[in-house]
């Protein structure tokens, strides 16, 4: 596990993995950010440039490549892992995107860092009923959606891990800070099941474990419906993955209701705020850690909180059959 610590993000005891890259390890990074940017067509949803992607994240930083083959191996009780001292150019950037749906198709240094380091995870994915099936999804604020449960809102997020309603959840879900909160603590909150479970009942563990619940689409989907009965908690009893969404969640009886009531409270009083500045990249574990937003004011000035998004899955080929020509994007 890495053992380098940045004051301020998580306190010791959460177990977080976390890098404070070098400034030789940085210009590493930012040559090979470059060069992919740079390959023709300069489209991260191309697939030639994802495969050049793949061979050249191979050659990004050992430390680097080891802090992130360790956390996929075993993300710790935190479930998070924190990079800092990404190449970013902040004074190159556009002003922030503020359209409903915003992605980012164009190969940017910031998308092709993103990438780089995703792909060293597993596969970055998407959902075509998603943000048109983009790869890598501006997470910033949007007028008149402020109140919104989504990634577009400015209000607090419930806790919940990404897609609980999608039978092929992301595993681990990637935010790559481009641009902070202008004097404000903007701060993405986690919330780890593995810190969680010493304090939850037994008698609620086993209600968690039974397929007592459902969970509806978030908006951000753009889809109907809602899922088959599933349990909140699953895998093994000494740990579990976790499968929740506080926002879309329902009970199926009364007890199940209690039950998942009682984990929302403790799963708020275990949470963690991770403040990220720009040139940080942070990795959630989407089975473990649930994750939700602290309120800020959005300013529609330009210069509003920029994050960008990415979705991890460790085993593509179980969704193959869901993927056109064994692409990127899940129909």
């Amino acid at each position: 596990m890495a053992t380098e610590h940045r004051a301020g993000f998580l306190p010791a005891d959460a177990d977080a993995y976390r890098l404070r890259l070098t400034g030789a390890e940085r210009d590493e990074v930012a040559a090979l950010a470059r060069r992919l940017a740079g390959t023709v067509p300069a489209l991260v949803d191309d697939p030639g440039w994802l495969a050049t992607a793949r061979r050249l994240g191979n050659r990004l930083p050992a430390r680097l490549l080891d802090t992130v083959r360790a956390f996929r191996h075993d993300p710790g009780k935190g479930g998070v892992l924190l990079v800092s001292g990404l190449p970013l150019h902040e004074d190159a950037l556009p002003e922030t995107p503020g359209g409903a749906g915003s992605v980012e198709r164009a190969a940017t240094l910031p998308a092709a860092t993103a990438v780089l380091i995703g792909l060293q995870l597993g596969e970055i994915v998407a959902y075509r009923q998603e943000k048109s099936g983009a790869l890598v999804q501006n997470v910033v604020p949007v007028r008149g959606l402020e109140a919104s449960q989504s990634n577009a809102g400015s209000v607090p997020l419930e806790f919940h891990i990404e897609n609980a309603f999608h039978p092929y959840r992301p595993d681990f879900v990637g935010l790559n800070c481009l641009r902070q909160a202008v004097g404000q603590k903007a701060g993405t909150l986690v919330s780890s099941i593995r810190r969680a479970l010493p304090v939850i009942e037994e008698s609620d563990r086993r209600v968690l474990h039974q397929a007592r619940f459902v969970t509806a689409p978030p908006p951000s989907f753009r889809s109907g419906g809602s899922t088959e009965a599933h349990p909140v908690l699953d895998g093994s009893p000494d740990d579990p993955n976790i499968r929740v969404d506080f926002n879309a969640t329902s009970a199926l009886d009364d007890e199940a209701k209690q039950a998942l009531e009682r984990l929302r409270v403790i799963m708020m009083d275990l949470s963690t705020a991770v403040e990220l500045s720009p040139g940080e990249l942070v990795f959630v574990d989407n089975r473990v850690v649930l994750h939700g937003r602290a309120p800020f004011t959005p300013r529609y000035d330009g210069r509003d909180r920029w994050l960008q998004r990415v979705f991890v899955h460790l085993d593509n080929r179980r969704t193959r059959v869901h993927r056109t020509d064994n692409g990127a994007v899940m129909g």
